[in-house]
């Protein structure tokens, strides 16, 4: 069973939940930002921590993302298998001891992303082309943690994705339809941050964006996640 740390309802896994349902696994999911407590990591057989619109070190604001950054570490070093996205990414970052830090502007849309060099011999980023689409929505990056292989970049954030063993960092949205992005796009606050970046007009250029670039990132999505859970997590198709 995957335990999944989710942030906001309108954050779910999406594509990779697809992925995983298929493949005949559990997940258990938990709602932080709705009070609902962690559970001991211990009885899962890996993690998957989604996005969210809070930072990873505002601990002051939401207490609860210093235990969930504490069972991070915890569970990375004991060799659980992670997968972040994201704030996901960002947390994973800060429990290893990075830094996470506030970039010069918001990267906000659907934008390339390129594979490194190193990308190459990865089991998971091995798949990627060498250049895709994204989606970003974020204004919070991270240094790369000791030991962390660099796996993807950006030209505005360049660390876009790393790996720490069998632990995954990935910045970008591959998992979201148009259909969730409709859903972010409804969030007030979401369109708000989107409108002070690009301007009026940006909600539903977007949204055109991620529809046509959706035949790309999500069949994308669902084979990187599918490498994951196969080649590093040890799961089986049932």
């Amino acid at each position: 069973m995957l335990l999944v740390l989710q942030h906001v309802a309108c954050e779910p896994p999406a594509a990779y939940e697809d992925e995983l349902r298929d493949w005949g696994l559990e997940l258990h999911r938990v709602e932080l930002d709705e009070g609902e407590p962690l559970p001991d990591w211990r009885g899962f057989d890996g993690i998957v921590a989604m996005g969210g619109p809070m930072g990873a070190d505002d601990d002051a604001l939401q207490p609860w993302l210093a235990d969930e950054k504490r069972l991070i570490a915890e569970a990375v070093a004991a060799g659980r298998p992670f997968w972040g996205v994201c704030l996901g990414a960002q947390l994973l970052a800060s429990a290893l001891g990075a830094r996470v830090w506030t970039g010069p502007a918001p990267e906000v849309g659907v934008l390339p992303v390129h594979p490194t060099a190193a990308a190459a011999a990865d089991p998971v980023f091995s798949l990627l082309p060498p250049e895709l689409p994204t989606l970003q929505w974020h204004g919070d990056s991270f240094d790369l943690p000791a030991g962390a292989v660099h796996l993807a970049s950006s030209p505005a954030y360049p660390h876009q994705a790393f790996r720490v063993r069998n632990a995954y960092a990935i910045q970008f949205h591959l998992e979201v339809t148009a259909s969730l992005a409709a859903e972010w796009a409804a969030v007030p606050a979401y369109a708000e941050s989107l409108r002070a970046v690009q301007g009026d007009g940006a909600v539903g250029a977007l949204l055109d964006d991620v529809a046509r670039a959706e035949s790309t990132t999500y069949p994308l999505a669902r084979a990187l996640f599918a490498a994951w859970l196969g080649e590093v997590a040890g799961f089986r198709r049932g």
